[in-house]
């Protein structure tokens, strides 16, 4: 990371590679998208579809070439293309993709995440939507309760009960909750405002009968990134615990990411205890599609086939993702969390001393080495603080910067996401790409005021 000149590409906003294959998408794929932020509708023009990704850089398929701060929304903790990764992926599909049978990889892959966390238990299946939908199912088979709290602007997948102020691609269309979503389900579901102990405390008082868990992403990343205050998850803890309800920690995002025991390591441990249940995903299958959760072993053997609470999947524990997931966290050596933290601190600070410069309002917030920058001044404690920002703002800024090739999380509403393979080339690239991005962003500011 050097103050010298950088050459940057200058690319128009048309891609019409990309355009030609969104509409072929279109035609095929409702959106044509398979996960509605990819869309870009929150900040407008066409998607980019992408052909290779090597390191921390992104080739599209009209051969731009862009820094990557997505990562995959959070997988590729050692960049694309992991040697380490890619040969582990070769070496196993070489002796079959899935057996339907119990295998060696899936053990080893359990043992790591159970070496690394209070969870003493993991069932791995193939999405975070998997994990939390069962441990939500677990902790009502424990208790024998059916009410489940959780926060406005904490996602936690697409499960029917916890779409109610969801944050992320939900906040980005300004749908509070999902049309297809019984009300009956709904009705199961207390929303509440995160970081707000006392608004805790009384639905507890209220339906703490009734109250299976409370579910909280250990630091929320899908409104952006908005970590707990002080005492928060301890609260939480000591609240439910109190009134004989689980604390489900939905760390997904944050899990191994944060730091090699995710937002546990560097937040844990708590006076109460860990929390019961927790939630992984994303870095743990390196790319691939695997997910888990776990908690205390009393708990886990409620599942099938030693318990009555059911959970089955044709591919969890998939052979080829946990092969990549197991080289991934074994990758995750001290210098790669140290150099998270050294390029995501450069590039924050280049952005928020240039948002400076221009006076555009904003606040840079943290969870580890993830961060989001909020178009409006600070602090963001909650959902409503994170919606009281400039999309249109952040929208001319995420332009801007693809337009010189860096490929920001097209939302205001989420994490920004580097590697340890982020070089001082590609971060001196981002930086040099700021003055503009931000001059685009104070034109924003100037034009909603106009």
């Amino acid at each position: 990371m050097t103050s010298t000149h950088t050459e940057l590409p200058s690319y128009p906003l048309e891609a019409p590679a990309s355009a030609a294959l969104l509409d072929r998408a279109l035609a095929v794929i409702p959106g044509g998208v398979n996960s509605p932020v990819r869309a870009v509708r929150a900040v407008g023009g066409t998607p980019r579809f992408m052909a290779s990704a090597a390191g921390p850089w992104l080739t599209d398929v009209d051969g731009r070439r862009y820094v990557d701060l997505i990562g995959s929304w959070g997988p590729m903790i050692l960049g694309h293309a992991h040697p380490s990764v890619v040969e582990a992926v070769r070496e196993t599909a070489t002796r079959g993709f899935s057996f339907g049978t119990p295998s060696e990889n899936e053990v080893a892959l359990a043992e790591e995440i159970v070496a690394r966390t209070p969870a003493e238990q993991v069932r791995l299946v193939n999405s975070g939507t998997e994990a939390t939908m069962t441990a939500i199912r677990l902790a009502r088979g424990y208790t024998g309760r059916s009410v489940v709290v959780k926060f406005a602007g904490c996602y936690h997948g697409h499960v029917d009960s916890l779409l109610a102020a969801a944050g992320s691609g939900v906040a980005t269309f300004g749908l509070p909750d999902s049309a297809g979503v019984p009300a009956s389900s709904a009705a199961e579901t207390i929303v509440l405002p995160y970081n707000d102990l006392a608004a805790v405390e009384a639905a507890f008082a209220a339906r703490g009968h009734e109250i299976a868990c409370v579910i909280t992403e250990a630091a929320a990343g899908n409104m952006g990134v908005v970590p707990p205050v002080e005492g928060f998850t301890e609260g939480l803890l000591r609240i439910a615990h109190g009134h004989g309800a689980f604390v489900v920690s939905d760390e997904v995002m944050t899990g191994f990411r944060c730091s090699p025991s995710g937002w546990y390591g560097l937040e844990g441990p708590y006076a109460s205890g860990p929390p019961d249940l927790f939630t992984f995903g994303k870095v743990m299958g390196g790319g691939f599609p695997a997910a888990a959760f776990g908690g205390r072993a009393d708990v886990m053997a409620l599942l099938a086939p030693t318990g009555p609470v059911y959970q089955a999947g044709t591919l969890s524990g998939n052979p080829v993702a946990t092969a990549a997931g197991l080289a991934t966290l074994r990758g995750c050596a001290p210098e790669v969390y140290e150099r998270l933290g050294v390029v995501s601190r450069a590039i924050a600070e280049g952005v928020s001393e240039g948002l400076g410069r221009e006076g555009v309002p904003h606040t840079v917030q943290w969870a580890g080495s993830m961060f989001s920058v909020f178009f409006r001044e600070g602090p963001v404690r909650n959902y409503d603080d994170a919606r009281a920002q400039s999309t249109e703002a952040f929208a001319a800024f995420f332009h801007a910067m693809l337009s010189q090739g860096v490929h920001l999380p097209p939302s205001s509403f989420e994490a920004w996401f580097v590697s340890a393979a982020h070089d001082d080339e590609a971060v001196d690239h981002v930086l040099a790409s700021v003055p503009d991005a931000c001059r685009a962003a104070a034109r924003g500011f100037a034009t909603i005021d106009a």
